[in-house]
Formats: structure tokens, C-alpha cells, sequence
């Protein structure tokens, strides 16, 4: 069962609740996708089901057309936040992770075309694949944050949070006013362009701040 864990491998104290996820926060994914900036932003949720920590082995669901990685910066929330103001997030933040959000692009196209909720597509079990986490003040500048990911050895993501179209700041205000964020609530922050499909046998690497990740994909039975 997933647990929230730090970079020594320690439990933290607080439980695995649910991801609150933005979609489309940087402007060169949301033209990928064919996407037009929007007056709110487009949040979805995945329940604690969908937590899983990285291991050497990414396993990916078989039969279910192609999954897409998305790299993305993670923040593990520790205090409860409602309609919450830029002041009140000095504290409310426990850390950050580099965390993969995958998608089943196949099925989320489908679900678009029939004007259908994405959850289907995004919330299904190991969909959020989690690094350990480390404290916020590990991290000096939080809108200055580096993402990349290789595939097999090619670069296929890279962007900086200083490209989003919502700074963390602005998507945990607006994020709290749409839910509650709870103690062990984790905000996906949005993902660069380059997104693609994964399969059996690649290699990836992973870098979000100073958080490195590398794994072999593999497919579930």
C-alpha cells in the first residue's frame, strides 16, 4: 500500500489522501493537445488508488490503447487549505516530488469526443507514480523549477515551472477554492510539452529540481 515517503526512505506523517491534477498549465502542452487558454483552470482528481512510488519498474496497463507519460512537479500538502490566500500557503506546503501522471490517451480522446468526465483516462489505479518527497526548504526557488525527461536516451520533455500559465501560487488559491486540500493531498502542477506513448521495454530518465528518477517500463498482466 503507498505511503508518502522521504528522500531516507522514512514514513511521513501524513496520509496518502487524494492528487488534485491541473490540466494544460503550460502553454506549449496545451497547444500539443490543441488546447486554448481558458479563464479557470481545468482541474480533475485522482483518488489515493492512484498513488504508487517509483521503482526500478514502471508498470503500465496492458490492453487499454496507448499510456502517456507526463512529467510533472508534485507538492504534498500538511495543512488544510480553504479558499486560501497567498499568505496562508507559506507553511501549508510539506515538500515536492518528481511525480509522472499517466494518462490513457486513447480513451481520453474518446471520452473528449463524447463530452465525458476524463476519469476513465486518468484516475485508474498507478496512475500517479510518486518520487520520495523532500521538504520545501530544500528547494530556493520554487517558480524556477527545471523538468526533463529521456526516452531511451532522447530528450522528450523540458520546460521550467517559470513557463506555466498559473504559478503555484495562483493554482493552490484557485485549487483550494474549487476543494478542500487536505493534509496528504499531493497538487500536480502541470506538464511541458513532449508528451508521448510509453512501452515495454523503454528507459527513462527523469529530472524535476534536484530529484532524479530512472526506471524500465514494463507492461501489467
Amino acid at each position: 500500500m503507498y505511503q508518502h515517503l522521504d528522500q531516507q526512505g522514512q514514513l511521513i506523517a501524513l496520509p496518502a489522501a487524494k492528487a488534485v491534477c491541473v490540466g494544460q498549465n503550460y502553454l506549449d502542452h496545451m497547444q500539443e493537445m490543441g488546447g486554448a487558454p481558458v479563464k479557470q483552470a481545468v482541474f480533475f482528481i485522482k483518488p489515493n488508488s492512484a498513488f504508487v512510488n517509483f521503482s526500478e519498474q514502471l508498470a503500465i496497463p496492458a490492453n487499454k490503447g496507448e499510456v502517456h507519460y507526463e512529467l510533472e512537479l508534485a507538492l504534498l500538502i500538511n495543512k488544510p487549505l480553504k479558499n486560501a490566500t497567498p499568505e496562508q500557503l507559506d507553511d501549508a506546503v510539506w515538500g515536492y516530488a518528481l511525480a509522472l501522471d499517466l494518462t490513457l490517451r486513447d480513451i481520453q480522446l474518446q471520452l473528449k469526443q463524447r463530452g465525458h468526465p476524463w476519469e476513465r483516462a486518468k484516475a485508474f489505479d498507478n496512475s500517479c507514480v510518486l518520487s520520495a518527497f523532500k521538504p520545501l526548504n530544500s528547494l530556493t526557488e520554487l517558480n524556477q523549477v527545471d523538468l526533463a525527461l529521456s526516452q531511451n536516451g532522447k530528450l522528450k520533455q523540458q520546460g521550467n515551472t517559470s513557463q506555466m500559465i498559473r504559478d503555484l501560487q495562483q493554482l493552490l488559491c484557485e485549487a483550494s477554492s474549487c476543494f478542500s486540500l487536505m493534509p496528504g493531498d499531493v497538487l500536480l502542477t502541470g506538464t511541458p510539452a513532449g508528451v508521448g506513448p510509453l512501452h515495454a521495454g523503454d528507459q527513462l530518465a527523469m529530472n524535476v529540481a534536484d530529484i532524479s528518477v530512472n526506471t524500465e517500463v514494463v507492461v501489467s498482466e
